[in-house]
């Protein structure tokens, strides 16, 4: 979870302290580990760092439901785009908007710790964007992502991709109100790539290869990876794209229609 990683530690700089009751999240405890003599306060209480992810879950998943039930209330496709640094999503999202047009509608928030050079490809590429800035945070929670669409307002019946922080870790963790978690993998990774990072594997409903024209220059069994990713979830959907030379990006388009309609059927 986030303390191993370190940006549970950072979340009441980036977030204010709502998360946290101090702003430095170390333990005031001795270093050693005897017992003072006339110490008479209860022994191996429960680490306080425990609770505090607890609650951060908690409260996240809470505010996730509520943006769900809006987004379905409003017809809203909400994707959660997921992959490593350099997966290429970024890339895959500036074709998609290139692609779909203005046949369906699309806002895009992106995460990133810094700079805003994301949101401004996006926006390039002809789709409205808003940039959240993490700092040191490694992931999006559901807080920043509300916060990104009260300003950018996506209009009912319409696509909003989220495009997370480059991450395999703690993004699978934090549920964003999405219809789906789509991870990204380029060929430009390692075959076992889901085995090392099961949770974001399992968390997800589609995975799409990345950067397939890629593969005749490349040590990369696609085959092998896909059954590493099926083993961690059957039930994964798989698309191969290329955003350089278009291969799959239909497929990758009908999919998102297909999601799109499905939503707007909802009884």
């Amino acid at each position: 979870m986030c303390a191993t990683c370190g940006c549970g530690e950072m979340e009441g700089a980036v977030h204010g302290d709502e998360h946290h009751d101090h702003a430095h999240p170390h333990s005031h405890s001795h270093p050693h580990p005897h017992a003072h003599p006339h110490d008479h306060r209860t022994p191996l209480a429960p680490p306080r760092p425990v609770s505090l992810e607890l609650d951060l879950l908690a409260k996240n998943d809470r505010l996730a439901a509520g943006l769900r039930a809006s987004w379905a209330e409003q017809r809203i496709l909400a994707l959660n785009v997921l992959g490593g640094p350099g997966c290429g999503k970024t890339t895959l999202l500036e074709r998609t908007i290139r692609t779909l047009g203005g046949a369906v509608p699309l806002s895009v928030l992106e995460g990133d710790q810094a700079t805003s050079r994301d949101a401004d490809r996006v926006r390039a590429a002809g789709a409205r964007a808003e940039q959240i800035n993490t700092g040191a945070g490694c992931h999006l929670d559901a807080a920043q992502v509300r916060a990104g669409t009260q300003v950018l307002a996506p209009p009912a019946r319409s696509v909003l991709l989220v495009e997370n922080v480059g991450n395999l870790v703690c993004p699978a963790l934090f549920d964003l109100g999405e219809r789906a978690k789509v991870v990204l993998l380029s060929v430009t990774e390692g075959e076992d790539k889901p085995l090392k990072y099961p949770h974001m594997f399992r968390a997800a409903r589609l995975l799409v290869f990345t950067k397939i024209d890629l593969l005749p220059h490349l040590d990369f069994d696609l085959e092998r990876c896909l059954g590493h990713a099926r083993q961690v979830n059957p039930h994964l959907e798989v698309l191969t794209t290329s955003a350089r030379t278009g291969q799959g990006i239909g497929d990758w388009c009908d999919w998102i229609r297909a999601e799109l309609t499905a939503v707007g059927a909802r009884s």
